[in-house]
């Protein structure tokens, strides 16, 4: 509890001191004033027991002398010095004793005026001891004054001591203890320490120090709790952000560093998938008028419909589809985001590389083109003039149905030589410039549309991730010559061509007609044009297949909504279904997904 105030009370102490200290030296100055004639009262009534001697010798002279030496007497005798009225708390004794000397002064004065020596001298001793005990007394009164003062100072002195040891442990306790306490609190809180103990006060001032100093660590604890909690969160916030980055660029060293393909894709998102422990993840590409790609992280992808966050894969105006979870938890936006953002660059980038690679590859046929042109070309020209030069030439003995049969071979063979040159040379020339298959393919048929008047239709829905580069021109190659093979042999009014992924992650490229179906198949089944078919597809990893249309086409029409729309412009007649059974051309191959699962 509060008392008062510290200064106050020390003020209080310093006061009784200075109060006491000043009453004792006022003392002493009163004792000392008043004791300044003790000396001469003493000196002065010693002197009277000398002249009371030298007065018996004027006692029967009846001279002058013997009156001045009793006025020198009397001078002594009622001298300041010695008269009791003048002093300080004179004893009653000391009073009483100076009147006896007076008395009996005046009965000797009286033995000297009458001359009468012999009373006087008789008289004498006891007026003697009578002047000895008064200065007897006075001396007994001067010590008594020095021992009053002596003891005036010890007790002063003692109570001085008493106050001052009194003040030395009140400071002590009371001010410099608590002080200390405050100094050692404050070191404590200098090192970081605000849990500490304020010392108790009952004095206004240090209690309001004690309560600033713990008002001030109270508010510093909180401060320094909000300062490292806001530390500590931006440390989890710089380590969670460094370890995103880290993971954001090992993956795109891991996505740029091979080639971006299924296995690559699917590794990205299973590592996503554990960094951020979600339930379910995949990705779902989409390229411009073709079928989704999906790649499921590890556990695939749940049947039923749930409520999914997607992240779109976009980049400037390129939009190539979507990063699709499923989690319990509050998703990591912004490293979804980025790694959307990572995926849609390492796609386009991969893309960009792939289309660079197949440009190179197709400026590479398109010099072989023109040399073979140049060279190969030039050389089977210059063959089928010398036969027609051999053939106008020949006499008419060394013809024989024989010889006619061999010139009529190598001249179709030359022709037909020449004319897979040729084809060889359109179909490098025709993808020099169309780096994308599906692009490169409607290049193609729009050249072969100008050679029949069947309808030919193309539903293409490959994925480029699905393909290599390498593998286009095999396609393209195999894709022709079915083509070729419908519109020169099987007398077919429609082609159909189709390019997808079956169920079992296998390319399908299907060409079907309505003609003849397969029996011109069989007598051309030693041309060398089926036989390079067959080659190009065991290139590829898979085979061609040769098989009746069964009505294919039929179906295809009245149930593909697409296709439908590409034969708007024909009429009711084009779309018979009563058509003959045709022939289909199945080229089947591994996609780049399966051969990296298997």
């Amino acid at each position: 509890m509060t008392r008062g105030s510290l200064p106050g009370k020390i003020l209080g102490l310093m006061l009784v001191l200075i109060l006491l200290s000043s009453s004792l030296a006022i003392f002493s100055i009163i004792n000392l004033s008043y004791s300044l004639g003790d000396a001469k009262a003493i000196n002065a009534s010693g002197s009277l027991r000398m002249q009371s001697y030298r007065l018996m010798f004027y006692a029967n002279s009846g001279s002058e002398a013997a009156h001045q030496k009793m006025a020198e007497f009397e001078s002594t005798l009622y001298s300041d010095e010695l008269n009791p009225s003048r002093g300080w708390l004179i004893p009653d004794v000391i009073t009483h004793q100076y009147q006896l000397v007076i008395d009996k002064w005046l009965v000797m004065k009286d033995f000297i005026i009458t001359e009468n020596s012999r009373d006087y001298a008789a008289s004498l001793k006891d007026f003697v001891d009578t002047i000895d005990l008064f200065v007897l007394e006075m001396e007994h009164h001067a010590a008594f004054k020095l021992k009053l003062l002596v003891a005036a100072q010890i007790i002063g002195l003692g109570m001085m001591l008493l106050i001052a040891f009194y003040a030395v442990r009140f400071t002590k306790r009371k001010v410099v203890v608590p002080l200390q306490q405050l100094m050692e609190s404050a070191n404590t809180i200098s090192k970081g320490d605000f849990e500490v103990e304020m010392p108790e006060t009952e004095y206004v001032e240090l209690r309001a120090l004690t309560d600033a100093l713990q008002k001030t660590a109270r508010e510093l604890a909180t401060l320094y709790g909000n300062l490292e909690s806001q530390v500590e969160e931006k440390t989890v916030a710089l380590t969670r952000a460094n370890n995103e980055l880290a993971f954001l660029y090992d993956n795109l060293l891991t996505l740029n560093a091979k080639k971006l393909d299924y296995k690559a894709l699917k590794s990205a998102l299973d590592q996503l998938k554990d960094y951020e422990s979600i339930d379910y993840l995949r990705l779902i590409i989409q390229y411009p008028e073709q079928e989704l790609e999906v790649v499921e992280a590890e556990g695939g992808w749940p049947e039923l419909a749930v409520e999914t966050t997607r992240y779109p894969l976009q980049l400037d105006d390129v939009n190539l589809g979507y990063l699709e979870l499923i989690s319990a938890q509050e998703p990591n936006t912004l490293l979804f985001k980025n790694f959307a953002i990572m995926l849609t660059r390492s796609i386009v980038i991969h893309n960009a590389t792939e289309q660079r690679q197949q440009l190179a590859l197709m400026e590479e046929r398109g010099v072989i083109a023109r040399e073979l042109h140049d060279s190969l070309g030039q050389v089977l020209s210059f063959l089928k003039i010398q036969i027609s030069l051999l053939r106008k030439n020949l006499d008419q003995a060394c013809r024989g149905p024989a010889v006619e049969n061999q010139l009529n071979e190598i001249n179709e063979g030359v022709s037909t030589a020449y004319a897979q040159l040729r084809e060889l040379l359109s179909t490098f020339r025709l993808t020099i410039k169309e780096p994308n298959l599906k692009n490169a393919m409607e290049a193609m048929l729009v050249q072969l549309r100008t050679k029949t008047d069947a309808t030919i239709f193309l539903d293409y829905k490959l994925s480029p991730q699905w393909l290599e580069a390498k593998q286009h021109i095999h396609i393209l190659q195999i894709t022709r010559e079915a083509t070729l093979n419908a519109i020169k042999h099987a007398d077919a009014s429609r082609i159909n061509i189709r390019c997808f992924k079956d169920d079992h992650g296998m390319v399908n490229i299907s060409v079907s007609d309505d003609g003849i179906g397969l029996g011109y198949l069989k007598e051309r089944d030693q041309h060398f044009g089926i036989g390079i078919m067959h080659e190009r597809a065991s290139k590829l990893g898979g085979a061609v297949e040769f098989s009746d249309n069964d009505e294919f086409l039929r179906k295809d029409i009245a149930n593909n909504t697409n296709l439908k729309n590409q034969v708007i412009h024909n009429t009711e007649e084009d779309c018979d279904l009563n058509s003959p059974m045709g022939t289909k051309v199945t080229l089947i191959f591994p996609s780049q997904q399966e051969s990296t699962n298997g």
